[in-house]
């Protein structure tokens, strides 16, 4: 059934268990950087400020709703010139900022949890939402090894994550997620489109009326 969405984990009265797999390859890690989220939020602070969060401009000239920032060796940026990689920041001309050890080991135990071991990311992708902010259907291809597992971890307000197939307009998964779950994509999943719908209004008690993804890559 092609253009249609499907609600996951929706109308389950049930508490979701921590662990669910949502086809194969694709694993969501409910509340699994919960117990880091302070010292997580401290070092988001200290990248954005040394790189500060901007809402970049497409190939077609349109900017986006998301701002973003980048930490770790690569940076993923998005100009005139196309969507890449690079190892500074276009806006100080100065190398992105160093990831924090606690992204990387964050990212590392969660992939490990998911099945995919000694994930060792480059690059981590920093998106802040505010209400009404969406991220359109897409499939992450600026990296160069593919074999290499995408760990998403979201902060805030909750969203509405979109998981579909290898082809655009193939279904969709509508997969709520909440502040501290992780998702984690490879393997047979990795070059699925996905994407997430406009943020609503709300207030979340640690970051107000905004969300933070992080995204880690391996990039190179």
């Amino acid at each position: 059934m092609h253009g249609a969405t499907a609600e996951l984990f929706e109308t389950n009265s049930d508490p979701p268990s921590a662990r669910q797999l949502f086809c194969k390859g694709a694993v969501l890690l409910r509340g699994f950087a919960l117990s880091r989220e302070r010292e997580v939020l401290r070092a988001v602070g200290g990248v954005i400020r040394a790189a500060p969060l901007r809402r970049m401009i497409t190939p077609g000239g349109l900017r986006m709703s998301v701002a973003m920032s980048n930490c770790g060796n690569l940076g993923w940026i998005s100009d005139r010139l196309g969507y890449r990689y690079s190892p500074d920041d276009p806006q100080s001309g100065k190398p992105w900022p160093a990831m924090p050890k606690v992204f990387a080991q964050l990212a590392r135990d969660a992939a490990a949890s998911a099945g995919f071991a000694d994930f060792a990311p480059d690059a981590c992708l920093i998106n802040r939402y505010e209400p009404g902010a969406k991220l359109s259907l897409h499939q992450d291809r600026d990296e160069r090894d593919f074999s290499q597992p995408i760990v998403s971890v979201s902060l805030g307000l909750p969203a509405t994550f979109l998981f579909g197939g290898l082809v655009r307009n193939d279904r969709q998964l509508r997969v709520p997620l909440f502040h501290g779950d992780v998702v984690v994509w490879g393997g047979p999943a990795r070059m699925r489109y996905h994407g997430v719908l406009p943020l609503k209004d709300g207030t979340h008690p640690l970051l107000g009326a905004c969300r933070i993804n992080l995204t880690f890559r391996k990039a190179a």
